[in-house]
């Protein structure tokens, strides 16, 4: 397994990699689709150390988790104590889910934008809308779209703790949107062609 631990200006020493890839190893260890790389992030804010880690299994799933304290071993040990309590939860559906699956997750490229407001009257395009108003991207980056059932991609969006993740439904390969509801309940977007 491939890992990257880095601080966000802070050092990160030999001993504290050593026991997050250690650490990491027995964690994920215990639970199906093994995992291929982990990306580790400690920063510092104030008086407390952040966690941020994100592993990467071989099925196409992420695992995230993100832990506070006021040592640096104690926020890794946080993060992985979550990631461990996510992984237990998800045992069960992980196991069906590597039994089934033969080949890894199929990922699709898309373009991901993010758009701020502008008060000037057109953007670059030229595209403004009846009140004058034309968004700024801000960013433009390419991210990937897994092709999940939806009972996957509910699992993959609470793994990930994303409120919303858009996939490609495995059944009939249109794109379909599970989010979480102000309800505390998953919602599932899925439109239908009609010809």
């Amino acid at each position: 397994m491939r890992y990257q631990i880095s601080g966000k200006q802070i050092d990160i020493g030999e001993s504290l990699q050593s026991h997050v890839s250690t650490r990491i190893d027995e964690t994920v260890g215990k639970y199906p689709g093994r995992p291929t790389d982990a990306n580790v992030v400690f920063s510092k804010s104030g008086h407390e150390y952040t966690c941020e880690a994100v592993v990467h299994l071989s099925t196409g799933l992420n695992v995230s988790a993100k832990g506070a304290a006021a040592e640096i071993y104690a926020a890794f040990d946080a993060a992985n104590e979550k990631m461990d309590k996510q992984l237990r939860r998800y045992k069960r559906r992980l196991k069906d889910h590597h039994k089934e699956r033969v080949t890894p997750v199929e990922l699709m490229a898309a373009g991901s934008y993010i758009l701020a407001p502008s008060e000037d009257d057109e953007d670059e395009a030229g595209e403004t809308d009846a009140n004058g108003w034309a968004p700024v991207i801000v960013a433009e980056m390419e991210t990937q779209v897994p092709s999940l059932s939806v009972g996957e991609a509910v699992m993959q969006m609470e793994l990930s703790h994303a409120s919303v993740l858009v996939f490609r439904n495995e059944k009939h390969g249109q794109i379909n949107v599970v989010h979480k509801r102000d309800d505390g309940n998953i919602g599932w977007i899925d439109p239908k062609v009609t010809s």
